[in-house]
This record gives C-alpha cells, sequence and structure tokens, in this order.
C-alpha cells in the first residue's frame, strides 16, 4: 500500500455471508485510532455511486485491520496475516468469528530498520502453506518511498513467535523504477513459484523463485500491469479455470472514509502475461475491470486477497467505516457466462 491518487465509487444492494442474505443496514461498526500510517486526509471523493455493489458479510470479533492475507490450515479453519506492529495474526474456524493471535515477530524486526526508520508497522503480508511449513512474505518501507524490501519468514505452526527469519527477497532503491512491496506467491500449474509485486511507479511485477528456498531465482523482473505511474498496487493471481486472474487495487488508501481504493480485475492464459481486462484493454495501458467499489458505508475496499474455499472462492479485503475505522471485509467470487469474476 502507498498513498495518493482518486476514483469512482459505487452503491449498495444487500450483503450476503455463507449463503445468507441479510439487509444491507445489519453492517456494524467500531472505532480505532488510525496510526500515522494510515493518517486521513481532508479530502472528499471525487465521483458519485456509479455501480451497486453487495455489502461484506457478517464478521465478528477481531475485525479490525489492513490488508489482510488468508490461508486454510491443515488442520482446519484460517490463519490471516495482515499489516501491523511485527506483522499481526488472526485465526478463526468458520470465516465469520476472528480473534487475535499475536504478531509473527514478537521480538521485533530489526533487519527491516534500514527501510523503515525504525517504524515497527511491516505491511502488506502474503501468507500461504505449502509442504508442512507456512511461508509469510512481508514488505517494509515508509510511506510514499520506494525504498523498500520484501522479506520471507517461514513457521512450521504459524503461531506468534515461531517465523523463522529466511532473508531478503528483493529491494527496491529510490534509483528503481518500481516499489518492492505487496508481495503475493503464487504456485502454477506446472510448480513454478512466482510472487507478483508493486505499488505505484512503473506498475506491477513478477518474478521467480525458487521453490526449494521459497527465495528469488534469476534476476528477471517482468512487468506486467500499470498505470503509468498512477495508483496501482497490491496484485493477487490466482488460476480458475483456463485463467490466470490479477486482482489488483486502484487510487487512494489509508484516508478513512475518503479513500477511494477499489478491486480491478484483468486475465491472461499464460502467469506472465499480457493480462487484458474485459474490454480487452491491455492491463500494461491501464486496463482493469472494476469489481468492487465503496458503497453507502462501505469507503475504499480494497487490498484484497483471494483463495479458494469448499463453498467458493473467496474475496477478502479491507474497507473503511463512516468514522475511519479499517475493516476486514469477506464476500464470495461468482463467475458469468464469459468467465469473468463478479462479488456476491
Amino acid at each position: 500500500m502507498t498513498d495518493t491518487p482518486a476514483a469512482p465509487t459505487g452503491s449498495p444492494t444487500r450483503r450476503r455471508l455463507l449463503g445468507t442474505l441479510l439487509p444491507a443496514g445489519a453492517l456494524a461498526v467500531t472505532g480505532l485510532a488510525v496510526t500515522a500510517r494510515y493518517g486521513l486526509a481532508n479530502t472528499t471523493p471525487d465521483a458519485a455511486p456509479t455501480a451497486s455493489y453487495p455489502h461484506p458479510g457478517v464478521v465478528t470479533g477481531a475485525t479490525r485491520l489492513h490488508d489482510p492475507s488468508a490461508v486454510k490450515r491443515p488442520g482446519g479453519g484460517y490463519l490471516i496475516a495482515h499489516t501491523a506492529h511485527h506483522i499481526g495474526l488472526k485465526t478463526s474456524t468458520d470465516r465469520i468469528a476472528f480473534r487475535d493471535a499475536g504478531t509473527a515477530f514478537p521480538g521485533g524486526a530489526p533487519w527491516t530498520t534500514p527501510y523503515t526508520g525504525g517504524d515497527r508497522n511491516l505491511w502488506a503480508p502474503d501468507i500461504s502453506y505449502r509442504d508442512g511449513r507456512y511461508f509469510l512474505y512481508y514488505s517494509a518501507s515508509t510511506f510514499g518511498s520506494n525504498r523498500s524490501a520484501i522479506f520471507l519468514a517461514t513457521s512450521t505452526s504459524g503461531n506468534s513467535g515461531t517465523w523463522n527469519h529466511e532473508g531478503l527477497v528483493i529491494e527496491s532503491r529510490t534509483t528503481d523504477n518500481f516499489n518492492a512491496i505487496d508481495p503475493h506467491l503464487l504456485v502454477d500449474d506446472d510448480g513454478r513459484w512466482w510472487m507478483s509485486f508493486g505499488s505505484f511507479w512503473s506498475g506491477i511485477k513478477l518474478v521467480e523463485l525458487n521453490p526449494v528456498t521459497g527465495m528469488r531465482a534469476g534476476t528477471t523482473v517482468r512487468s506486467i500491469a500499470s498505470r503509468g505511474g498512477g495508483a496501482i498496487e497490491a496484485p493477487v493471481i490466482f488460476k480458475r479455470g483456463n485463467h490466470y486472474f490479477l486482482y489488483v487495487s486502484y487510487d487512494a488508501c489509508c484516508r478513512g472514509a475518503q479513500s477511494t481504493y477499489r478491486v480491478m480485475v484483468g486475465r491472461s492464459t499464460s502467469v506472465t502475461g499480457p493480462y487484458f481486462d474485459r474490454d480487452g484493454v491491455p492491463m500494461m495501458s491501464g486496463g482493469g475491470t472494476e469489481i468492487l467499489a465503496g458503497h453507502n458505508d462501505i469507503h475504499g475496499p480494497g487490498h484484497q486477497e483471494v483463495f479458494a474455499d469448499t463453498d467458493a472462492d473467496v474475496l477478502m479485503y479491507h474497507y473503511y467505516a463512516n468514522d475511519g475505522t479499517a475493516l476486514l471485509g469477506v464476500n464470495l467470487l461468482g463467475y458469468d457466462a464469459r468467465g469473468w469474476p463478479y462479488v456476491y
């Protein structure tokens, strides 16, 4: 996640959770002191609602967060990592009730200091489970800077304090044209590991990883989406059917109820692209099909996670309540006759 730009918002219908429709007015929110990393800006939305979107499904408990990433645990339930001091962890047995589970690095992460200036906030983690280990990729940076790094940690349990620091995966400097934050791991059908990442600058990048170590393999950095320096970040590549879907967030995060974050998608038959939106516009040329944006009391939904579950594919994200509280959003994904995803 970074800062700047603005964009259209949307309007409401009803919300769905695990097959149950509830009236839109049933959404409950609570207050949260927003940290300096997520300071509010005195701006107003640029556009009136233009689309109809479902409300998030009901979630309870520890639902205040930014940048959620989720994995299904082999023994059942879910483990969520999110932006926080030393990377926050939450658990859930049912995707409805969530509880805090400490932090990944309760003793601190001093190796990140050259990129954070000493700030304890670590950003935008990506969590997955493979071959008996949890893999946690996460970002270290300061707001608005591309002096950034993505690190890897692993754990056999995923519990607080059990994460081993594996090292630096990739970094960016102020002389680079990309920003090494917002990582996401995809393992393709051939067993090759790919990490997408990026925020602003020249856009979304893709590098190959070594499946044995989880670290970078080779020096090639591919470009897969761009807005010519504009607001694009938080990539997620998800395979469904014959297509790789590239989900990204457009526009302004971290401004409380004034946030204009929105979820966009394109697709390709190859993990390396090219990716096109529904109208055939290349994502390297600013293309992207909107599938979720702000509506009613749901402001700036974005920094999405997509994963397959037993009932449906799941879209997880954060959004802001009217009072600026950052909250967890969970919806399901369906696919239309042309194979394009929609949120319900």
